[in-house]
């Protein structure tokens, strides 16, 4: 025997228990040999027979505790580990997976699937109704979304009252002067102009009380106004006749008219290009219109009952409204009213320097904010002389939202346009200097009547023939909108506006006119038997206006824009909708997706195992790959067969698993 094996009697008594009685082979408590193949081991005296023990099982406890043979007695077997659950488990079928979904989902409707299964009208009825529910659900999904991403908004108006700063007041005598350094050839367009209206309409300006006064006659022109730009009279097909211009590139290979429909309008036009032409001449800072004035403009001033001081005004010329005033003082606004207001007695005199350029008599005024530039072209409006005229406002304030709602700009940020005005950011103020740098890099000048940039000079026949051309050309495509400076202006996120509303009445009357011109120092009357003298007028009237501006209210309305979907409320819809169709929440969306995503698992799992048997039908050939899609099989359904397991050798037990 070996060593190390413990000895048969030691294996009995391993086999049977301890503190039995029985008697040994041949004694009167021997037991009969077992039939069945059973083996029989000898008990000691005083012990009961255990449990006849199988030679199968003998054999098996023996080997597991080293043994050879059956006769030796090792330990029973450890109990083989439960089987291990897996992470993820399938279903077998699809018609599995959508019965336990119906069954077990909290979505409306899906249990009538499952209840009606005996019934397939009714089956079939409802599984119709579920898919068209869901693919309403999702088609409203879709118009709901393509809403939200054009980001829609809405404007909200609200009242509030407060204190408000006065805003800024420019007002313009409408006289434009001519500059002594270009004078002589002023005097010489005015001679070119006289003679294009007597060539078209047989007019003589020099016997018109238009005419422009006589000069002493100045120093030569230092250049020659280009007199291939005449007045003409253009012919048009079945409509009445149009005047205009011609203007030409500086070989006269491209040429177009710039035509008007009206006469007043095209004179207008025509002197004004060869204006600019002439003050293209001048310094970039011009001379200050109202020091050469010959008098003051603002007879008086009176802001809520007090003086205005002269550091109240800022001064600067207009080339086509002359010498211009802006009331920029800092006054808070407590209470409405015409006496909380300003009031001021202007002179309103025609002084004919340059008739042709301006046909207008009165006063420009534009309402604007203290920190921006004043456009008088677009935003101004008259005041005829010889009147009072009342202007109320009303202040009106819009926010804008930003990108992704819209494009606005916060006082000019993320705006490549270098401003050229010294001012807070106006989409007027951009889109001038877009137009006045796109004219510079295109002409190589800039407009006189727009700031230049940095190492530009003005455009003017005597350096830049043909400037006229390459200008209208130009602003021809901006006024179509084909310039990128509309794209790259956008409006402020934040902007004021002034509404207006005036009325006007006879000032000073019949009655008070004598002593009132008399007071503001206008020249009176002549008396009865004395002669009139050359400067009187018969109408003093019309040389003064006064205005009255105020707010009318301090309520002023703010316009809010927002948003029609935000994300809360993009949510909110969504739920509603799930409810009306389905009657669900959040966790039932989550449903359905766990439901596709087990349906797209397990098609791909079901694919795998179908490509395997088509292949294993196939000839194997010498060298195959291995197996790369096994199906998982759940292993809990599995019934445990009875009877002996087949004995598995020491250390194989996890590899057999």
């Amino acid at each position: 025997m070996a060593a190390g094996q413990p000895q048969r009697g030691q294996a009995s008594g391993a086999l049977w228990g301890q503190g039995h009685s029985s008697k040994l082979p041949g004694t009167e408590n021997e037991s009969p040999p077992d039939p069945g193949g059973e083996v029989w081991p000898g008990v000691r005296p005083g012990q009961a027979p255990l449990r006849p023990v199988s030679r199968t099982q003998a054999g098996t406890a023996a080997r597991a505790a080293g043994g050879e043979g059956p006769g030796t007695c090792q330990s029973p077997p450890a109990p083989p580990p439960p089987p291990v659950e897996p992470l993820v488990e399938l279903p077998s079928s699809f018609r599995e997976l959508f019965t336990f979904f119906c069954a077990n989902a909290t979505v409306h409707g899906a249990i009538r699937l499952i209840c009606s299964g005996h019934n397939r009208l009714k089956t079939a009825a409802w599984a119709l109704l579920f898919l068209g529910a869901l693919g309403a659900l999702y088609w409203q999904f879709g118009l709901l979304f393509e809403q939200y991403w054009r980001y829609p908004v809405i404007m909200t108006v609200s009242v509030h009252s407060e204190g408000k700063l006065f805003p800024a007041v420019t007002l313009c005598d409408m006289n434009p002067h001519r500059p002594s350094l270009v004078r002589g050839h002023l005097q010489a367009l005015d001679e070119f102009a006289q003679e294009n209206l007597y060539a078209l309409y047989g007019f003589n300006l020099s016997r018109s009380r238009g005419a422009p006064s006589a000069e002493a006659p100045g120093p030569e022109p230092a250049f020659q106004l280009d007199r291939r730009v005449r007045l003409q009279r253009l012919g048009s097909r079945g409509g009445p006749s149009r005047v205009g211009f011609r203007l030409c590139n500086s070989t006269g290979g491209d040429c177009f008219h710039r035509a008007y429909s009206s006469g007043v309008t095209a004179v207008r036009a025509w002197y004004r290009f060869h204006y600019v032409d002439i003050l293209g001449l001048l310094p970039p800072r011009p001379e200050d219109g109202h020091q050469s004035h010959g008098g003051h403009f603002v007879f008086s001033c009176r802001y809520d009952g007090q003086d205005c001081q002269a550091r109240h005004f800022r001064t600067f010329h207009h080339p086509t409204y002359g010498s211009c005033y802006t009331f920029n003082g800092t006054w808070t606004v407590q209470r409405p009213g015409i006496t909380h207001g300003i009031s001021l007695v202007l002179r309103a005199e025609q002084q004919d320097a340059l008739p042709l350029l301006s046909t207008e008599a009165g006063i420009k005024v534009m309402v604007h904010r203290r920190d921006h530039t004043p456009f008088l072209e677009h935003r101004g409006f008259s005041v005829r002389p010889g009147t009072e005229t009342t202007i109320s406002i009303r202040e009106d304030e819009v926010h804008r939202l930003g990108s992704p709602y819209g494009r606005c700009t916060v006082s000019g940020e993320g705006v490549d346009v270098p401003l050229l005005y010294e001012a807070n950011y106006t989409m007027q103020a951009c889109l001038v200097s877009c137009f006045q740098q796109l004219m510079v890099n295109t002409c190589s000048c800039g407009y006189y009547f727009f700031p230049l940039p940095a190492g530009a000079e003005y455009c003017s026949s005597a350096r830049h023939p043909a400037w006229g051309h390459c200008f209208y050309r130009l602003y021809r495509k901006l006024e179509a909108h084909r310039l990128p400076c509309f794209s790259r202006c956008p409006r402020p996120c934040r902007e004021s506006s002034y509404k207006l509303s005036a009325g006007s009445a006879r000032w000073p009357s019949s009655k008070s006119g004598d002593w009132t011109l008399a007071v503001l120092g206008k020249r009176s009357p002549p008396r009865p038997g004395q002669s009139r003298s050359p400067g009187w007028s018969p109408r003093p009237r019309s040389n003064v206006a006064k205005v009255n501006i105020f707010y009318q209210e301090l309520n002023y309305r703010t316009a809010d824009e927002t948003p029609v979907y935000s994300v809360p409320q993009l949510l909110s819809a969504m739920g509603s909708l799930w409810s009306l169709w389905f009657g669900s929440s959040v966790l039932s969306v989550l449903e359905l997706l766990e439901l596709l995503i087990d349906a797209v698992a397990l098609a791909l799992l079901l694919g795998c195992h179908r490509l395997r048997r088509v292949q294993g039908s196939q000839p194997r050939a010498a060298h195959t790959k291995p197996e790369t899609c096994p199906v998982p099989r759940d292993r809990r359904h599995e019934a445990r067969r009875p009877g002996p397991q087949p004995a598995v050798p020491p250390g194989r037990w996890q590899e057999s698993q």
